[in-house]
C-alpha cells in the first residue's frame, strides 16, 4: 500500500511539473487564434478533453521513464563494466584496460540506440508527415530505419570515445564535415529533412537511455570523469542521422538511376530488335515479289 501510495505522490508531482511547462505553449496557441487571428477556436471540447488525455499521459510516461530507463541505462552500463563480466572473474587493481574489452558495450549501445529511436514517438509522427507530403515517394518505415540506423551507430561511437577518453570535438569536427559534403550531393528533398531527424531522435524515449548510459559509464570506466566523458552521447545520436538519413537518399537516387539507365537500355535493345526484325521482313517480301 505504501509503495502505491508513493507512484501516486510523485506522479502527482510529475502531473503538476507537466502542467506548470505545457501551460505557457497552450497560452501562446490559444492566444494568437484570439486577439491575433480573431477566430473562434472550433471544436473547444474536443481540445481541452485532448489536453487533459496529453497531460496525464505524458505525466504517466515521464514517471515510467524515471523508473525504469534511467535505472536501467545505468545499471547495464554498471555490469557490462563490471571486470568480472569482462574477464569472467576478478583481476588486479592495477590492471590495464584496452578499448577492446568493451566490445559488449559497444554491441548493447548500438541494439539499445537502434530500438530506442525507432520507438520514438516524435521520429514516428514526423516519418508520417514526410510520407504524406512527398505522396509516398519517403517511406514511414524507410526513414525510420534510415534515423535509428544513424543514431544506434553514433550512440556506440560515443561509448567508444567515454571509453577510450578522446577529445569529443574531433569527433564532432569530423561528423559535420562528413554531413556539409554529403549535403553538397544529396536531393534536395532529403536534406530538410535528414536535418530535422537529427533532432527527432534525441527526445523524449531515447535521451534518458543515452544519459544514463553515458553517465553509468564514464563512473565505472577508469580514469573517466562523469562531467567530462559522461555527457556528450546525446550530441552523437543528432549528429548521426543527419549523414545516414541523407546517406539513405544518395542510395535510393542511385538505384533509381541505374533503373531508369537498364530500362532505357533494354528500351534501346527492345527497338534495334524490332528494327532488325521490320528489315528481315522487308527483304524477305521483296524477294518474293521478284
Amino acid at each position: 500500500m505504501d509503495l502505491i501510495l508513493g507512484y501516486f505522490q510523485r506522479f502527482i508531482e510529475i502531473l503538476s511539473t507537466t502542467v506548470f511547462d505545457v501551460i505557457p505553449i497552450l497560452a501562446i496557441l490559444l492566444g494568437f487564434q484570439v486577439l491575433v487571428l480573431r477566430q473562434k477556436i472550433a471544436n473547444l471540447k474536443r481540445i481541452a478533453v485532448g489536453f487533459v488525455f496529453v497531460l496525464v499521459g505524458l505525466s504517466f510516461f515521464l514517471q515510467g521513464l524515471e523508473q525504469t530507463l534511467f535505472p536501467i541505462g545505468r545499471l547495464m552500463a554498471e555490469q557490462l563494466t563490471n571486470p568480472e563480466f569482462i574477464f569472467g572473474g576478478p583481476v588486479e587493481a592495477n590492471f590495464d584496460f584496452t578499448w577492446q574489452d568493451y566490445y559488449w558495450v559497444y554491441i548493447f549501445a548500438f541494439m539499445v540506440g537502434f530500438s530506442a529511436t525507432l520507438a520514438e514517438p516524435s521520429l514516428l509522427a514526423v516519418a508520417i508527415k514526410a510520407q504524406d507530403v512527398s505522396g509516398g515517394a519517403i517511406g514511414v518505415w524507410g526513414l525510420r530505419i534510415a534515423v535509428a540506423l544513424g543514431a544506434a551507430i553514433g550512440i556506440a561511437l560515443g561509448t567508444f570515445r567515454i571509453v577510450t577518453g578522446l577529445p569529443i570535438h574531433w569527433f564532432i569536427i569530423a561528423g559535420y564535415i562528413i554531413v556539409v559534403i554529403q549535403t553538397y550531393y544529396s536531393p534536395r528533398m532529403i536534406i530538410p529533412l535528414a536535418y530535422d531527424s537529427g533532432g527527432v531522435t534525441t527526445s523524449t524515449v531515447t535521451v534518458p537511455v543515452v544519459a544514463a548510459l553515458g553517465l553509468g559509464l564514464a563512473e565505472t570506466v577508469p580514469g573517466r570523469s562523469a562531467l567530462i566523458d559522461g555527457f556528450g552521447l546525446i550530441a552523437f545520436t543528432a549528429l548521426f542521422p543527419i549523414m545516414s538519413v541523407m546517406a539513405y537518399a544518395q542510395l535510393a537516387e542511385y538505384k533509381a538511376m541505374k533503373k531508369q539507365r537498364i530500362d532505357a537500355e533494354n528500351r534501346r535493345l527492345d527497338e534495334a530488335e524490332q528494327e532488325k526484325s521490320k528489315q528481315s521482313n522487308s527483304r524477305s517480301n521483296n524477294n518474293k515479289t521478284e
